[in-house]
């Protein structure tokens, strides 16, 4: 009698459009929880544990039970999970500045364009040599996916030692946001590139010059008006009564730039991270009624909309192509791929009394942005072929719980045997 109940709200969805839909966030939010509980219990970050009860919830139908099928298939949940990719991304982007983007100093950056020109490379490398019957686009969005970094995770590793004001930390964080920018302009131009590909224009170095500086003029146009603009949009908006109000004009201000990168051809993370990097304290200082920062009025959302999409990204994933040797071996490769790519970014910190090799380690984790790039790749299509298919996905996903679950232990011992010279 108990499992009929739980099927009635399939049945009945033709009905009734919300009581599946409330129905499969129950769900999602009450297995991210135990399973975010679960990965902090033993070290790892909680969006690990998201990440895994998601594969295991979408791969129940294996022992037979299928009726957390109508999740996945569920095309409003589906939405609220790109949606929780571009909070995440505003949040991501609300952690830096502008400001600190321009002061990172001529080390960091260095560091930042080799961690990520070195793995886009490589993972172009690993996906001719091991995917040659797919084609170069497949290889190329390989290599972006390698060249996002999370460094949340190497953040609260150095908070845990005390190591968070040391040189190799201020490298590693300056670094960090040079790199998402940049990978996210890779993104879109690899991106922007494959969906003209499928549209039938022929590429050519003028296409992959105008997707290039399409990318760099919005982001750029975007964080030089936006520095200006901002100011004078929060100042008005601190004259309307109200409560909510800072909250409201900052996800105007993230949906709308979001809409203006979808509507030139870039992925609307892109708007949303640039968003966050030009929000900061000093333009919203008129709202002096609000007793909490912005970070903390965004967070409540972020907390019900990203757990969403980190499990929806778990359940894409088949567990039965962990049993196919090559899948396996793309997975190893690339990992592999990965973690050299970011290590050869530390030779940016040669010739200064650094710690390269912990520098190198910190650059490592793929986490949440890796995943937000593989779930970009699932919507790309040429020619009728996935950019990512089933099987290629799962792949990535292997690399991106790796990295992030090697990368505290590893830097934890790199950071103690500096310390023990």
């Amino acid at each position: 009698m108990f499992l009929s109940l739980l099927q009635v709200p399939a049945a009945a969805s033709h009905a009734d459009t919300l009581a599946p839909v409330v129905l499969a966030l129950a769900v999602i939010l009450a297995a991210a929880k135990l399973g975010g509980d679960a990965a902090e219990r033993i070290g790892q970050p909680a969006v690990l544990g998201e990440l895994v009860v998601g594969v295991l919830v979408g791969n129940l139908s294996l022992v037979g039970i299928d009726w957390f099928q109508f999740i996945a298939a569920n095309a409003t949940i589906d939405v609220l999970a790109q949606l929780g990719a571009v909070i995440l991304l505003f949040e991501v982007g609300l952690e830096s500045t502008v400001r600190d983007m321009l002061q990172v100093g001529v080390r960091s950056l260095m560091v930042a364009v080799l961690g990520v020109v070195t793995p886009w490379a490589l993972g172009w490398w690993v996906g001719a040599l091991l995917l040659p019957e797919h084609s170069v686009y497949v290889h190329a969005f390989l290599g972006a996916v390698l060249t996002a970094t999370s460094v949340g995770i190497t953040a609260r590793v150095l908070k845990d030692l005390g190591r968070s004001q040391s040189p190799e930390a201020r490298i590693i964080l300056g670094a960090a946001v040079i790199d998402d920018v940049l990978g996210l302009v890779v993104l879109a131009a690899v991106a922007a590139i494959i969906a003209a590909a499928d549209s039938g224009a022929a590429l050519s170095y003028g296409t992959l010059a105008l997707v290039l500086g399409k990318a760099l003029l919005f982001l750029f146009g975007a964080l030089s008006l936006g520095v200006i603009l901002s100011p004078w949009l929060f100042s008005f908006a601190s004259r309307l009564r109200g409560g909510g109000v800072l909250l409201a004009t900052a996800l105007v201000f993230c949906f709308t730039l979001a809409w203006l990168a979808s509507a030139i051809g870039l992925a609307p993370i892109v708007g949303a991270y640039a968003a966050g990097l030009i929000l900061e304290d000093l333009h919203y200082r008129d709202f002096a009624k609000e007793e909490r920062h912005l970070e903390d009025l965004v967070r409540p959302i972020s907390s019900f909309l990203v757990p969403v999409f980190f499990v929806l990204m778990g359940m894409h994933v088949d567990l039965t192509t962990f049993m196919r040797p090559e899948i396996l071996g793309l997975a190893a490769a690339l990992t592999v791929a990965a973690v050299l790519g970011k290590q050869a970014c530390a030779l940016g910190a040669l010739g200064a009394r650094l710690d390269w090799l912990s520098i190198g380690i910190g650059m490592i984790p793929r986490g949440e942005v890796g995943l937000i790039f593989a779930n970009i790749g699932l919507t790309l299509v040429v020619r009728g072929e996935r950019i990512i298919d089933a099987a290629t996905y799962s792949a990535v996903v292997i690399m991106v719980m790796l990295t992030t679950l090697i990368t505290p232990p590893a830097l934890k011992w790199s950071l103690n045997k500096q310390r023990s010279r």
